[in-house]
């Protein structure tokens, strides 16, 4: 069933362009820092491939004096390196260069295929956010347009977002921990 909506919406995100994908990424832009400005340390996805995008929001954290990281693979795992140069990585992703950032990070803006109303996520398949955030104490914040929001059932080993920030507005979770 995963792989079915995967497919699904990944084909009507690459069909949403032109002024009305411009006007949704402006309106994204708008809730993260009207959300999250009370915070200090970032980890962003590096958008691509018709992803929600992250380049204004890195530019405004960063232009805010908050402390930006990027993801980088190592491995099966990613890390959050300082924002930066940058070289073509895993998945051909630009990844920052610098040392992996070893402390521990505010809020984690991850990317997202999909996500339901209780707060998991459907992302590429491989994995890494979820192996990440069994780990970090970091506010997991979803990424995404309003039609990414679908029902499906999680897996035993998805970790539920805190928080889903779209063109349409913010989603809260509260999650049993």
């Amino acid at each position: 069933m995963k792989d079915k909506i995967r497919k699904r919406l990944l084909k009507e995100r690459a069909e949403f362009r032109g002024d009305e994908r411009r006007a949704a990424d402006l309106a994204i832009l708008e809730n993260v820092m009207g959300a999250l400005s009370g915070y200090d340390s970032f980890f962003v996805y590096n958008s691509f491939s018709g992803e929600a995008d992250t380049s204004r929001i890195i530019s405004a954290l960063l232009n805010a004096g908050k402390s930006v990281y990027l993801p980088r693979v190592e491995g099966d795992k990613i890390v959050p390196a300082p924002y930066g140069q940058t070289v073509k990585g895993a998945f051909g992703i630009e990844e920052p260069t610098g040392l992996a950032f070893k402390g521990s990070v505010q809020v984690t803006i991850t990317p997202l295929i999909a996500v339901n109303a209780k707060g998991f996520r459907i992302g590429y398949g491989k994995g890494f956010y979820d192996r990440y955030f069994e780990k970090a104490a970091t506010l997991k914040v979803g990424l995404g347009y309003g039609f990414q929001i679908c029902d499906f059932k999680e897996d035993g080993w998805d970790v539920p977002l805190d928080m889903f920030i779209c063109d349409k507005g913010i989603i809260g979770y509260a999650q049993k921990r």
